[in-house]
């Protein structure tokens, strides 16, 4: 059983990460999910949030705005509609994202409107945790 697995995360503006990983915390749209070496197979959506990886170099934490994460037994892959490092990502960065879920969620019919809100409520509480 190996110690670790491969991580990479990507946005469409850039490769955040390409590293070996211990241990990888994910914010899915379920739920949060921890993921380790060997984990069974699985695709899932990402609501905004905090990954959190647990790496032999230290821990390390990025802020995904959505997108999606395949899990496998060698490893994740993050593809992130936006994706900053944590320690280096700003209220400010994020506050059109938060603006832009308000207009939409304003504009979403009856069937689209309650994961329109929740996006909307997503992003408010990880603008709050940043505080």
């Amino acid at each position: 059983m190996a110690d670790t697995m491969q991580f990479d995360l990507v946005s469409p503006e850039r490769s955040l990460a390409s590293l070996q990983a211990a241990q990888v915390l994910i914010p899915g749209a379920e739920g949060d999910m921890t993921v380790l070496p060997n984990h069974a197979p699985v695709l899932t959506t990402l609501r905004p949030g905090v990954v959190k990886v647990s790496a032999p170099e230290g821990e390390l934490d990025y802020v995904v705005t959505g997108g999606f994460a395949e899990i496998s037994s060698e490893g994740v892959s993050v593809l992130a509609e936006q994706a900053h490092l944590g320690s280096e990502v700003k209220k400010e960065d994020l506050e059109g994202v938060l603006t832009f879920a308000r207009e939409q969620a304003e504009k979403a019919g009856d069937a689209d409107k309650s994961s329109a809100e929740k996006l909307v409520a997503d992003m408010v509480q990880l603008l709050e945790d940043m505080e």
